[in-house]
């Protein structure tokens, strides 16, 4: 087994997180074929897992524990991506009367969040933070106190506090702006927070997950004992003209500057873990995926048929197109 503290990180995007979703599976896969173990999970091979929105729901998917509550999980990767290919019209669904109430998004959110609590609440019950098999890192913000936060799991099992309702996690890390209605987050103390998805501030969380893994783990590794693969949602190429966006007001820059702000984020936490690793001339330890989409529209809710097929041809063929790179990562992750 690898010496490495190794991470696994999923950045947020709505429906899109069907493209990390499916890489995931095709990293499954070669971990069963390099390990000879057909029964491999991702969870046995990362010790820690981070996720913001999405990504965060991916996570808590994927640290799962089965039925008997064994160390075991109970979701393979194909199954997990199961929850968007299979009922993301469910969660992105909304009724005339909320249409018209929210006008777009612009006087409400745009989706009644009880068909998305009802859909995590099917996949993954009544299970707390602190019945998660390995650690992580899932983020949100807290908008009364104006603070971060982090649901870790390996905080919930030490100090109860810490310790939430894992619907509340998944319901608090992709309670999007406009989309999604704040979130109530009530922790195993009675403590109430009120929370919004942390792609506010940390749509890429790899580098929260670097900071977390170094400072929590026993024996403080640093950039050297780490491996870290950090998958995005998909570069969206969306442009924004000069001409259109210097008269804009408050109302037009509504949805680009959440699109740019995310973008941004993300692009900036790239460029400094790139730096960390090359700074301790191990550049091969960190790989990031994040391609432009090529067939799929890159709205966070569109989840008609045609675009979860075009979201799934994405990832299968990013996966196709970084297969030696994802080889080796395997390699690594087994070394």
């Amino acid at each position: 087994m690898s010496t490495f503290t190794r991470i696994l990180s999923i950045d947020g995007g709505g429906i899109r997180g069907i493209i990390p979703g499916q890489i995931l599976i095709a990293l499954e896969d070669k971990l069963k074929q390099h390990s000879r173990n057909q029964d491999a999970r991702l969870a046995d091979y990362f010790d820690l897992i981070a996720g913001t929105s999405t990504g965060g729901i991916l996570t808590c998917l994927y640290l799962c524990p089965d039925e008997e509550g064994t160390i075991s999980t109970k979701y393979s990767a194909a199954a997990a991506v199961d929850l968007y290919l299979k009922h993301g019209r469910d969660i992105f669904k909304s009724s005339i009367w909320q249409k018209l109430k929210s006008f777009a998004g612009l006087g409400d959110e745009k989706y009644d969040e009880k068909s998305l609590e009802a859909l995590i609440r099917q996949f993954i019950g009544d299970l707390y933070l602190s019945d998660l098999i390995k650690p992580c890192l899932i983020t949100a913000y807290d908008i009364e106190k104006r603070k971060t936060t982090f649901f870790t799991q390996h905080d919930a099992v030490l100090n109860s506090e810490k310790n939430f309702p894992l619907l509340h996690v998944a319901r608090s890390t992709s309670a999007a702006p406009t989309y999604f209605q704040v979130a109530r987050a009530t922790s195993a103390t009675n403590a109430g927070y009120s929370l919004i998805d942390g792609g506010v501030f940390a749509n890429n969380p790899a580098l929260c997950a670097y900071a977390e893994v170094r400072t929590k783990f026993k024996h403080h590794p640093t950039a050297k004992d780490m491996l870290m693969l950090s998958l995005s949602t998909g570069h969206v190429r969306k442009e924004y003209k000069y001409r259109k966006a210097k008269n804009w007001g408050m109302v037009g820059w509504l949805r680009p500057l959440l699109d740019i702000l995310m973008a941004g984020v993300s692009e900036t936490v790239d460029y400094q873990l790139r730096q960390i690793f090359a700074s301790v001339n191990k550049p091969d330890q960190y790989l990031r995926i994040n391609e432009p989409l090529q067939h799929a529209d890159s709205s966070m809710d569109n989840a008609s048929a045609k675009n979860l097929a075009a979201l799934q041809q994405e990832g299968q063929e990013i996966a196709q197109k970084y297969d030696a790179e994802l080889t080796r990562f395997v390699e690594m992750l087994l070394a």
